[in-house]
């Protein structure tokens, strides 16, 4: 494969695994050396072993990091702050993105960005969507309501009422009876605590430093 037809297949893709250049094409043992090479002349990012993007100026679509997240590991979905900033649930902006799923924790430094995960047990993922990211990308989200719950169980002390009103959240970007809902589905009672605080403390900033 000359690298002038790699470019007329992925040209339109975000990112890439070396299955889609296969296609249709039966074995080339030579392509894996090709991949490398190109790496290294910086034509290609290579992001994981068998996922790649192109890089300036050869690249027509920019990678959202979202759907970066989710392609370096399949099965996750965004969460945590990234999700909460996406949400404008929180006033900074989130450099690192961060997902949760079934996959050990790591963090992944490539030349997009960097990528941390987090293990959930089962009983945890749910409460994610797919969303429209624009320009023909998509990607798992956790809801804000989720991905504030994630955070929570994630961070020891995550229920403190100290630590919570520290993340200056937008209230009104968030449901407190959709957090409850949630909380009560998981049946950790850290979350529910979390939760009816949240709840309250909507109702009544007042109590924003309440016990829980």
């Amino acid at each position: 494969m000359t690298f002038a037809e790699l470019l007329e297949t992925v040209e339109d893709e975000p990112v890439f695994e070396t299955g889609l250049l296969l296609a249709g094409r039966g074995h080339e043992p030579g392509l894996p050396a090709q991949l490398s090479r190109w790496s290294a002349s910086r034509r290609l990012f290579r992001l994981r072993r068998g996922l790649y993007a192109l890089a300036p100026p050869y690249r027509k679509v920019i990678p959202h990091p979202f759907l970066v997240a989710n392609r370096l590991e399949p099965g996750s979905y965004v969460s945590g702050l990234s999700a909460l900033a996406y949400a404008n649930a929180i006033p900074e902006f989130v450099a690192e993105v961060t997902s949760c799923g079934p996959g050990r924790p790591r963090i992944r430094e490539t030349p997009l960005g960097r990528f941390s995960f987090r293990y959930l047990k089962p009983q945890l993922r749910s409460g994610y969507r797919l969303v429209d990211l624009g320009g023909r990308q998509w990607a798992f989200v956790a809801s804000p309501e989720k991905a504030l719950l994630d955070l929570i169980h994630l961070q020891p002390g995550g229920d403190n009422p100290a630590w919570v009103v520290g993340l200056r959240l937008n209230l009104e970007a968030l449901s407190a009876r959709r957090l409850l809902e949630i909380a009560e589905a998981t049946g950790s009672p850290k979350l529910r605590r979390a939760a009816v605080h949240l709840e309250r403390r909507a109702c009544d900033p007042a109590l924003a430093y309440e016990p829980l």
